[in-house]
């Protein structure tokens, strides 16, 4: 039984990565007619200020999917969780949502919150980082011979 929940669960991460190498495509496709339509319609500014943070943004979500999609596939292979990629993921995610952010419309109880996240965040990879943590069974490696080092 457990055999076959093992491998169900390996088939829905395949098809999950397939979906989400679907996503990326997408979303590389976005970024390149934003920064083509964005060049062609005003040449001389290259890009205003709405138009970078748009494409700094849609550039943040192509990493983020990348990262996720490293992640799976780590998991896959290995089947480890790398709990250093999972945070770094949350930091590039948050990164994001402040670049995208408009301070003058944007509540403080809202900005305290992002900010509290951060410090958060990079405490959790600084600690993660001294720790080397990772969850999940690594494969151990070969151990060599006494005299064959």
């Amino acid at each position: 039984m457990i055999e076959w929940i093992n491998r169900f669960e390996r088939v829905v991460y395949i098809i999950l990565i397939l979906l989400l190498a679907g996503v990326l495509i997408l979303a590389l496709g976005e970024v390149v007619s934003l920064l083509y339509t964005s060049m062609i319609t005003s040449p001389r500014d290259l890009l205003n200020d709405t138009e970078l943070v748009t494409v700094l943004g849609s550039f943040l979500l192509v990493l983020i999917i990348i990262e996720l999609l490293d992640t799976m596939k780590a998991y896959i292979t290995d089947n480890v969780i790398h709990v250093e990629v999972v945070v770094l993921l949350a930091i590039i995610a948050i990164a994001r949502k402040v670049i995208l952010l408009y301070p003058s419309s944007t509540d403080p109880e809202e900005l305290i919150g992002i900010g509290v996240i951060i410090v958060g965040l990079a405490a959790a990879y600084y600690l993660i980082k001294k720790a080397g943590l990772v969850i999940g069974t690594e494969k151990q490696p070969k151990e060599t011979p006494p005299g064959k080092e």
